[in-house]
């Protein structure tokens, strides 16, 4: 059956203006759509606990009264009539949708009597605790896994970020962002700012520019920023390692490099430096499809622009079959160039909370690992992945089909999920039969998803209109939310369920059975705040005595890397027998790779990249920003097009050697000829179906979305 919803919605009401005579209050709140990073301040105006209007926060330092296209539809996602609104169980197969209401407390207890007595049977390790978007119950999520006991707490991170963060630990032990403030040159490799960052960052990039920032564009597509760029370096997709190592190439052959930093604090050099010989301009263009004098022009202007700062994607770069080494090529030319830790560069900040420096201290780390690794079995993933084991806190979640199928090391029988997604897996029709398989699965989500039908038990959320959360924001501004409205139905927190269950769960583990607020309090001790602070400042409040940023730490205590210094050569993959340099290496389906399956299917597909209006799967359900592109379509450049007899907005076929979608045809010189590309995240399409569950990089575990080999053709 499908979930009961709330039919009624405002009517609409003449003017808006909020007062006692119309009876509008404005109540400040944040937009959750996105990223944790980048949520976005909102004015929600409500009438009579309805949200009937939504605005930017003015007053918000981050997106300073801007809204994107999805936090603009705020009311029809909180009001969507897929949101689920009380507590369901499966009573059909699964998949069946054939589900009957159930009670909190029924449904708490059915919960917690399985998880316990599966971990009874075949230990705590057996339980999965899996989370896609939001992420901001992440560290409650994160903490009810170790005090359960399970060491497997999977998030989509094992297909976002979580490489990125890799490659940057294993040159540098830590990760530096880029300082717009101060950069005189920016080199964005892959990442289209004004989609995929919140309307500060393209606010911020866009007045960086106006001041004289110089911009370096690097990536397959164009895209907004690209009319911004004083340079366009468009590659073929998958070899971002090559260019990166032809600009070194360039910078290392005409002196540019800072000889201070790499003769006092790098490991490899020389050795890195014969290697990138290799890639001479010439020889780049013929893998990249990079103009030589090009390539040239980019490497002077990014050495000689100081500082310099590298801007690079959580995930494009990475999706590839030799991701993580092409991503350590690129950030190496951070260190190379001497933009590592300085003004303007690349800077080491420490996280507050959930990703974000503020500037304040807190206790994140500790209070998400309450029992150390050495007291849990193994990792999924540990291993296949064993520099994933070291560098990360979470398990690689792209084992899962397979240790579902093998039960090796030992089966994985349960799974409590908030938010998952199994479109989002490379081979999704894997992940979702193996999500089929368990004994049991608990889904929390705010709609009737695909993957909510496969579960046991569904249990309803709020959206962050409903709830409160702590927010931090990099411009040193911290928020403790309020709820705007009342939960719809029967709808909760997500940390009301996750407390409620770790009563049940973990209740030996005595910080949890303190609450919500109790938690929050002890991880922000560090910070000198505390809750009963505030919730005096519901709209949020600018954070006091934020330490001067230190620059060039690493002169002081070393880099945390095993050897104390940048490693153009990794320690920690030779330990392995991994290529301790950040060697290229061809996507495993290429052109080049691959010829003879490159002549049925000719075309180089790459897949994921945003469209401002869609978030993943999240916001197709919303008929304001499905309307901005009502069909799935496959972007293709005129020329392939008229090769293939297809004009613009033809029914194609889009096949990989894998599988076959049927979508419309986009004519757009965004995309090169020879390149295709696709959106993903349309409930029509399963794009992830079109990839093999293995197509995967080897160190990171990571899929190659976005290098496979495909071809289009016009539908009879």
């Amino acid at each position: 059956m499908t979930p009961p919803h709330d039919s009624k919605i405002s009517p609409p009401i003449r003017g808006k203006v909020p007062g006692d005579a119309s009876g509008i209050e404005i109540k400040p709140t944040i937009c959750s759509i996105c990223n944790v990073t980048t949520h976005c301040g909102i004015d929600a105006y409500v009438k009579e606990g309805v949200v009937i209007k939504v605005e930017g926060t003015a007053a918000n330092p981050s997106s300073r009264g801007a809204l994107c296209p999805k936090g603009a539809a705020s009311r029809q996602y909180i009001y969507s009539k897929d949101r689920l609104r009380t507590p369901l169980i499966r009573q059909g197969e699964r998949g069946s949708s054939d589900f009957k209401p159930i009670s909190w407390e029924e449904a708490l207890q059915r919960i917690a009597e399985r998880l316990l007595k599966i971990r009874e049977e075949s230990g705590p390790e057996s339980v999965v605790f899996g989370v896609g978007y939001t992420k901001w119950m992440r560290p409650f999520l994160k903490r009810l896994a170790h005090s359960f006991g399970s060491p497997n707490y999977i998030t989509e991170s094992s297909v976002c970020y979580m490489s990125m963060a890799m490659a940057f630990k294993l040159n540098y032990g830590a990760i530096g962002g880029p300082d717009l403030r101060k950069a005189q040159c920016l080199l964005v490799w892959s990442v289209s700012p004004f989609y995929s960052k919140n309307p500060a960052v393209a606010m911020d990039l866009l007045e960086a520019k106006e001041r004289g920032l110089k911009i370096i564009d690097v990536g397959p597509l164009i895209t907004p920023l690209t009319a911004h760029a004083d340079i366009h370096l468009r590659i073929r997709p998958g070899t971002s390692g090559a260019l990166a190592l032809a600009i070194a190439n360039v910078i290392m052959e005409e002196n540019l490099f800072n000889r201070e930093f790499v003769e006092h604090w790098t490991v490899g050099f020389e050795e890195y430096r014969s290697y990138a010989g290799q890639f001479t301009p010439q020889a780049a263009e013929t893998i990249t499809g990079v103009p030589a004098p090009l390539i040239q022009k980019a490497a002077r202007l990014y050495a000689e622009s100081r500082p310099a700062a590298l801007m690079t994607s959580a995930s494009a770069t990475l999706h590839h079959t030799n991701g993580l080494q092409n991503e350590r090529a690129l950030l190496a030319l951070i260190g190379l160039t001497g933009n590592w830790d300085v003004p303007g560069g690349n800077v080491v900040k420490s996280d507050t909370y959930l990703h974000v420096a503020a500037g304040v201290a807190s206790r994140e780390a500790e209070f998400v690992q309450p029992r150390p690794w050495s007291e849990m079995a193994p990792r999924l993933g540990d291993d296949v992945y064993p520099v994933w084991k070291e560098l990360t806190n979470e398990a690689q979640g792209t084992r899962f089909p397979y240790q579902m199928e093998t039960r090796q090391p030992y089966p994985i029988r349960a799974m409590l999920a908030f938010g998952l997604n199994y479109r989002m897996w490379p081979g999704s029709d894997a992940m979702r039969e193996a999500l089929k398989k368990l004994d049991f699965l608990v889904d929390v989500e705010l709609f009737m998803t695909d993957t909510a039908r496969l579960a046991d038990i569904i249990l309803p959320a709020c959206t962050s209109f409903e709830r409160t959360e702590l927010k931090f924001y990099g411009q040193g501004y911290v928020i403790w939310t309020r709820p705007a409205i009342p939960p719809l139905g029967k709808s909760r927190s997500d940390t009301e369920i996750l407390f409620d269950l770790a009563g049940r769960l973990a209740p030996e583990d005595p910080l949890f059975q303190k609450g919500y607020e109790a938690c929050v309090d002890w991880i922000l001790k560090p910070s000198g705040l505390t809750l009963d602070v505030l919730k005096n400042h519901p709209a949020g409040m600018p954070l006091k005595n934020l330490s001067s940023p230190k620059f060039r730490k690493y002169r002081e205590s070393g880099f945390p890397t095993p050897s104390g210094k940048m490693e153009l050569a990794s320690t920690l993959l030779a330990k392995y027998g991994l290529d301790g340099l950040p060697k290229y290496k061809e996507p495993k389906h290429s052109p080049v790779s691959t010829p003879d399956l490159a002549r049925e299917f000719p075309l180089v597909l790459t897949t994921g990249a945003r469209l401002p209006m869609f978030i993943h799967s999240r916001t197709f359900r919303m008929p304001w920003t499905k309307g901005l592109r009502p069909d799935p379509m496959v972007d293709i450049s005129p020329l392939d097009a008229e090769k293939r007899g297809i004009s613009h907005g033809d029914w194609v076929t889009l096949s990989t050697p894998r599988h076959a979608a049927r979508v419309r045809a986009n004519l757009t010189v965004a995309v090169a000829p020879g390149v295709a590309n696709i959106y993903h995240g349309y409930p029509e399409v399963e794009v992830n179906q079109l990839i093999e569950p293995d197509y995967l990089d080897p160190i990171s575990g990571f899929p190659g979305f976005k290098s496979l080999l495909c071809e289009v053709k016009k539908n009879p």
